[in-house]
């Protein structure tokens, strides 16, 4: 096994404990590594009454990854992740499967990472892209996230 792949293992088991109604939603991780997080979430189930994939599950797969970009990118036994804020631009309605991706550049991941060990707490902000299965970009989020000291 890979440890990309340990990761989105341990990610994909830790989901239904850590936020069940993400693993309920279907949201899995596809790819984490230091400063990346990518995640899918499917269409199943997860319909609105115009025959859309739902807002909120949208917003759930988005916000999941400020998370997810955690585990390979610092000390998750050292430090937990906690959302601050998420502004999201819904783009296209959704019908197949949506991938999230997200993405902290190096210089960012070290400056958290030092500012979390230093002060207890650290905040960072990431942008995600939401696309469906032919890559049209399906909503943009902004979210803000404190990495803090257990």
């Amino acid at each position: 096994m890979t440890p990309g792949s340990d990761l989105v293992s341990a990610f994909n088991t830790g989901l239904p404990h850590l936020i069940p109604q993400a693993h309920r939603m279907g949201v899995t991780a596809v790819e984490p590594a230091p400063g990346v997080a990518v995640c899918r979430v499917p269409p199943a189930d997860n319909g609105n009454h115009l025959g859309t994939m739902y807002a909120g599950v949208l917003s759930t797969v988005a916000e999941v990854l400020g998370g997810a970009i955690c585990l390979p990118s610092f000390d998750l036994a050292r430090f937990h992740p906690v959302v601050r804020d998420l502004r999201i631009d819904f783009r296209r309605p959704a019908r197949t499967d949506v991938t999230a991706t997200a993405a902290l550049d190096a210089a960012t991941v070290e400056r958290v990472r030092a500012e979390a060990e230093a002060d207890g707490r650290s905040t960072f902000v990431h942008t995600t892209e939401l696309t469906d299965t032919g890559g049209v970009v399906i909503a943009t989020t902004e979210g803000t996230y404190q990495l803090r000291r257990n």
